[in-house]
């Protein structure tokens, strides 16, 4: 389960109070505090478990049918009946509303208490308890499957901002070399051993390589901002996250296996699950539908009474008197109901179809993201041992053409070409570095491994 992952990243902090004004100090986050924080606090998330918790609410509901409903009833009646009295003759009637004396005020009650319980309705009932179960662990799965992305973003994003920091401080050395150079041409120059043109290059190269380091950045600041909107910190809130130092033994780590990958993703992947799951409520659908072929049968019983208060009526005798019990079975027989069961049960097999071939298009989709991701892994690791490689050879000739170049001995071009090979090489390195990482990363998320640095 992803929660139990995510618990593994738990430190004994609450996250809450690491939000931050822009008053208070800023504090510095690693990759575990991200996603516990994103787990914690993301909007998305909780709407998630919000859709689940109504879910379950659904289950219980349905649990309530099995048990027989309740209902009482009472109702009140005045009625005001005038005094009537008739004289005339057979041609000339007329009526004088008076008091004669009798009631004219009653005051009459009823009350009831009614119950019904079904008995049998073709497994309805039950099926319809089954569903909303498997609606629950849907819904388990979607909250699953909503952190599997988040979590995927944050680590992306987290590791972006690493390969720019890194790559800022390879264009602060390339400036701080380029700087020297420039230097050293103006002596050089001015010593008569170096032209003006060849010297224009040297600075034309250093101003290059300041520009390449506002560019680097402006990237890092817009991964740090991309990495805050992802955790949906406030405006005036600010993050600074920890750098782990990560050596070739991070880079190297090795993967498993294809199959077992693939074997572990098919048993613990929440959109796996998802579909397995979609299949057994399209199935009960199948069987709801049927329900509508067989009789239902249930039970009721109620017990009533009531009374009529007059000026010597006793309202506790009349209640009593009144008093009535009833009981009954109904069942009840379907003959023809213009094909309305017949087709809800085609429709729901082929719903059933549909969901089996979505589950067969959503393990293609992830076997082919597997491989890619493994296939990445494995190139960024041999790309990574060839480009270190590439920086010692390409060191080695830039030392020799700069010692060269101090002496005299070795022209702008040369230099600058070396120089350009060994910041080739060095961001070659950086690239394949978190390359590696990242994809063996995102490869935790498919096995449901802990996602450490």
């Amino acid at each position: 389960m992803k929660h139990q992952r995510l618990f593994a990243l738990a430190t004994g902090i609450l996250l809450t109070a690491r939000t931050v004004s822009a008053q208070e100090k800023t504090q510095t986050w690693s990759l575990e505090d991200c996603l516990q924080y994103a787990y914690e606090q993301n909007i998305e998330l909780k709407q998630s478990r919000l859709s689940l918790e109504s879910s379950q609410i659904d289950t219980k509901n349905a649990k309530a049918k099995f048990f027989p409903n309740l209902s009482a009833g009472v109702s009140y009646q005045y009625t005001n009946t005038p005094f009537q009295e008739t004289t005339g003759n057979n041609l000339d009637n007329y009526i004088i509303t008076g008091n004669s004396g009798s009631d004219k005020n009653q005051l009459s009650g009823s009350y009831n208490l009614r119950s019904s319980l079904t008995l049998f309705n073709g497994g309805k009932l039950l099926n319809q308890v089954k569903s909303s179960k498997i609606a629950e662990e849907m819904q388990n799965a979607s909250l699953e499957e909503t952190f599997d992305n988040i979590e995927s973003a944050i680590v992306t994003g987290y590791l972006q901002i690493l390969y720019a920091q890194e790559s800022v401080r390879i264009n602060e050395n390339t400036v701080e070399v380029s700087k020297a150079q420039c230097e050293r041409g103006e002596k050089l120059k001015n010593a008569g051993s170096l032209s003006e043109s060849d010297y224009a290059q040297l600075v034309s190269q250093y101003s290059n390589d300041k520009y390449q380091l506002v560019v680097s950045q402006n990237t890092l600041a817009q991964n740090i901002l991309t990495l805050k909107q992802l955790l949906e910190l406030g405006i005036d809130e600010t993050i600074e996250i920890e750098t782990p130092e990560l050596d070739a033994t991070d880079v190297l780590t090795p993967i498993a296996s294809l199959n077992e990958i693939y074997q572990t993703a098919l048993l613990c992947l929440p959109s796996i699950k998802y579909s397995e799951l979609n299949i057994a409520a399209a199935k009960l659908d199948i069987k709801s539908a049927q329900s509508g072929y067989y009789p239902s049968l249930s039970l009721s019983a109620g017990v009533s009474t009531g009374h009529l208060s007059t000026s010597d009526g006793k309202t506790g005798s009349q209640m009593k008197n009144k008093l009535s019990e009833s009981i009954g079975l109904s069942l009840s027989i379907p003959i023809y109901s213009n094909r309305d069961t017949r087709s809800a049960v085609s429709k729901a097999r082929i719903a059933a179809t549909t969901a089996e071939l979505e589950l067969e298009s959503t393990k293609k989709t992830l076997l082919s993201d597997i491989e890619n991701l493994c296939l990445d892994v494995k190139a960024a690791q041999e790309q990574y041992v060839s480009a270190q490689e590439q920086v010692k050879a390409s060191q080695a000739s830039y030392d020799l053409i700069q010692e060269k170049f101090n002496r005299g001995m070795a022209n702008t071009l040369e230099l600058l070409t070396e120089k350009n090979n060994l910041l080739s090489a060095e961001q070659q390195v950086l690239q394949a570095k978190y390359m590696a990482i990242l994809n063996r990363l995102l490869l935790n998320i498919y096995q449901n491994k802990p996602i450490t640095l």
